[in-house]
């Protein structure tokens, strides 16, 4: 069985997410955000190690899209 952990992500995203996702086969904001954060675990995996420079840019991804403050 698959243990799941809670992320906080401010609630006007949240809304924008679901604003997003409508007419998608995500069926809510947590299906979108796993789905994004494996696609960007898988990617960096198959390049190998990150660098720091490929850390730096996906925290600043995350935090314009909301996720870091």
């Amino acid at each position: 069985m698959t243990e799941y952990t809670t992320v906080s992500i401010p609630k006007d995203l949240a809304g924008r997410v679901e604003e997003t996702i409508e007419g998608t086969s995500f069926s809510s904001t947590s299906d979108l955000v796993r789905f994004l954060l494996r696609s960007i675990v898988i990617q960096h995996q198959q390049a190998g190690e990150l660098t720091e420079a490929e850390f730096e840019e996906i925290t600043t991804q995350l935090r314009d899209l909301g996720y870091l403050e």
